[in-house]
């Protein structure tokens, strides 16, 4: 929730274009994939002028930095006493960071931050495994020859073993995907129906492309300019020969055609108050960041993806606003499953009443608002940089349509995590 007592500003921040793992932006570890974004960002403020503070995050471990948002600001060339913290979120991580530092506006003078975050799925690190990491500190730290004799001696076959991070939760041992398949057998979602709405994406996103609407929110990276995922050839019947990629029992319903696909990038996004957007650019489009939820489900008794059908109706409640009130609606496309299992939900009077605890009509839910310019299954999800891509998105598209119009933007997160902004054209 926004407790600030002065009025938060988002504007449309650049990302690089994003990229399939092992794809244009193969060589670049998290670190030197936010940089051309940082730089670029930078280069929009008056020559000599900085952020007050940085807040950036990336998801998947490396042992080679503990503060990446501190290495982003020094590679960047920004002054070197700008402060910055890194944060974490899961894929709701660069939208945690925007509220993180909407929340520190004002303090101390802060007027003006940086947030977003990277992702390098090309160069995730592997380790070792604890037991393992732990026979090596102790072999390192021997002093004589016969202490590191004693130390092989106890080293045990079995312990000697990598630690190669996977796309799965801890608590449970699933993936996303296997998650995303029980919710989809829950609440009766469709393949064709999945499916539908991943072409819809695709189709956006193409569209955006070719009408220009990404050029101003990319900061291209070398050669590389464009984003490299959004498929022009695509169609249901293309999408409909794909094969299940985690339930193959026969029942399954997600395909790498209806999911979002390993990706490389990194995206930043502005956040202010009244003194903050002074300092930017007058062309930049910006809106009012009005308020934000956050919300968590029992991963062990509800679907991993479901924590925004919490979020989105508190949300609304809160402000006394229907689906019909919010002009425009950016929601994650982790799966097309989860986006739809999640409007299912709040759609449904019983889970509003009895598991939200949400009492209100909202109404029909307005598809047709939905991701007008592509979602995460056309444009790619690097996990850590998804949150201010898609705020920059909802940004531009808000802030063309008018004073007073309205936003939702959605982000589901692993862990059975959820945040939700609501924004509003100034």
């Amino acid at each position: 929730m926004n407790t600030n007592a002065d009025p938060v500003y988002v504007a449309a921040g650049l990302r690089t274009p994003f990229a399939r793992v092992d794809g244009d932006l193969h060589q670049l570890d998290a670190i030197a994939v936010s940089v051309p974004v940082v730089q670029a960002m930078a280069k929009l403020l008056t020559p000599g002028a900085h952020p007050d503070f940085v807040v950036w995050g990336t998801v998947m471990p490396s042992l080679g930095m503990s503060n990446i948002a501190r290495e982003a600001v020094l590679d960047s060339g920004l002054h070197p006493a700008t402060p910055a913290f890194s944060t974490v979120l899961a894929c709701s991580t660069s939208m945690a960071a925007t509220f993180e530092a909407a929340s520190m506006l004002g303090s101390g003078g802060r007027e003006l931050a940086i947030a977003g975050g990277s992702e390098s799925m090309s160069r995730v690190q592997f380790g070792l495994n604890q037991n393992f990491s732990d026979w090596m500190r102790r072999l390192i730290q021997a002093r004589s020859f016969g202490q590191r004799v004693d130390r092989f001696a106890q080293i045990k076959f079995r312990d000697v073993r990598l630690f190669i991070p996977t796309v799965t939760n801890r608590t449970t041992g699933k993936s996303m995907g296997e998650h995303c398949e029980e919710m989809v057998r829950e609440w009766h979602i469709a393949r064709e129906t999945q499916d539908r709405l991943a072409l819809t994406s695709h189709e956006r996103a193409v569209r955006a492309m070719a009408n220009g609407f990404f050029d101003d929110l990319i900061a291209p990276v070398g050669e590389v300019t464009r984003d490299s995922l959004p498929r022009a050839n695509t169609s249901l019947e293309r999408l409909a020969k794909l094969s299940p990629a985690f339930d193959r029992s026969g029942k399954g319903t997600i395909t790498a055609g209806n999911a979002s696909p390993l990706t490389d990038g990194a995206a930043g996004v502005w956040v202010a108050n009244a003194g903050g957007l002074k300092r930017l650019p007058s062309h930049l489009p910006h809106v009012q960041l009005v308020d934000w939820e956050l919300a968590a489900v029992n991963l062990k008794t509800e679907g991993l993806l479901m924590a925004p059908a919490y979020a989105i109706p508190r949300l609304l409640a809160r402000h006394n606003l229907a689906f019909n009130d919010i002009d425009l609606w950016e929601i994650h496309e982790a799966f097309a499953a989860q986006v739809l299992c999640n409007v299912a939900a709040i759609e449904n009077r019983d889970f509003l009443e009895n598991k939200v605890g949400v009492h209100a009509e909202f109404g029909a839910f307005p598809w047709t608002r939905v991701n007008p310019n592509g979602g995460s299954i056309a444009l790619g999800h690097p996990f850590g940089a998804t949150g201010a891509r898609i705020l920059s998105m909802a940004i531009k598209e808000l802030a063309a349509m008018g004073a007073g119009k309205r936003a939702i933007v959605s982000i589901c997160a692993d862990g059975g995590l959820g945040t939700v902004a609501l924004l509003r054209a100034v």
